[in-house]
């Protein structure tokens, strides 16, 4: 029975989107918004327990994540929607935790496990001669992928991420998103109101393609290698455009 709503609930999603994506109107997107909201749900009750937002506020905020996938979803690509959403679900919650919160809470086992990892995947490189991947890293841990994916993701965002992050660039070695703000007084992540609004226009005068991966890999915190497979291609590929990306937004910012 579930099933067979669950297919019927997808069915009439993807009616939805092919029409938003024909029309886009305010009436369809909050239509799919209410049938993807389980997503959101998801994605708040994951984060309840790390930090002290509350539940509505969490829900509200990735819902807004919710919306910007509808509004970008291209469904000529053939990815699954809940796919696609997920990260900008995530992204927006994330970054509305680090805007209110020094640090987000990670349970202790796992920060033991996190530890632990640090000479297993040392171990693997030597042994493997390459790096793991995350199924041979959770493996030796005794743990899922899915719950080391987790535990990756919650250490990750433990700190406010810097401005002055590095990015490693195989080709111009390590760059920064702090780099493209002029004023150097900006060095946390909550970018001046101003500055927010001027990276947005950037960002929205980019190729699509370079726009979207910019923001999977600076504002969702996904890898190089995640966004390329998240998107099915290379991640030179990835790299190329970071880079390209990178220099059209310092050359707008900077003028």
């Amino acid at each position: 029975m579930s099933t067979r709503v669950n297919n019927d609930l997808k069915t009439e999603s993807l009616q939805l989107l092919r029409e938003y994506q024909n029309a886009p109107s305010n009436e369809v997107r909050n239509e799919l918004v209410q049938l993807n909201i389980g997503l959101v749900r998801k994605e708040v009750h994951h984060w309840l327990h790390q930090c002290t937002e509350s539940y509505d506020d969490l829900l509200q905020v990735g819902s807004i994540g919710l919306i910007r996938a509808i509004e970008r979803f291209d469904m000529s690509k053939g990815n699954a929607f809940s796919s696609f959403a997920i990260p900008y679900i995530r992204g927006e919650i994330q970054h509305y935790l680090r805007d209110k919160s020094p640090s987000v809470r990670v349970p202790r086992h796992w920060l033991t496990l996190e530890r632990q990892s640090s000479s297993i995947v040392k171990d693997l490189q030597v042994r493997l001669n390459r790096n793991p991947t995350d199924i041979e890293v959770a493996t030796a841990l005794n743990i899922s992928v899915g719950e080391w994916q987790e535990i990756k993701l919650a250490c990750r965002n433990r700190a406010p991420l810097s401005l002055d992050a590095p990015l490693q660039d195989e080709e111009e070695g390590a760059t920064c998103l702090g780099e493209l703000v002029p004023d150097n007084r900006y060095r946390s992540f909550q970018l001046a109101q101003e500055d927010q609004i001027r990276l947005q226009q950037a960002l929205a005068k980019l190729e699509e393609r370079t726009r979207e991966i910019l923001e999977f890999v600076f504002l969702y915190d996904l890898t190089q290698k995640e966004t390329a497979e998240r998107l099915g291609i290379s991640a030179v590929t990835v790299s190329r455009r970071v880079k390209k990306g990178l220099d059209s937004l310092k050359e707008m910012m900077t003028k």
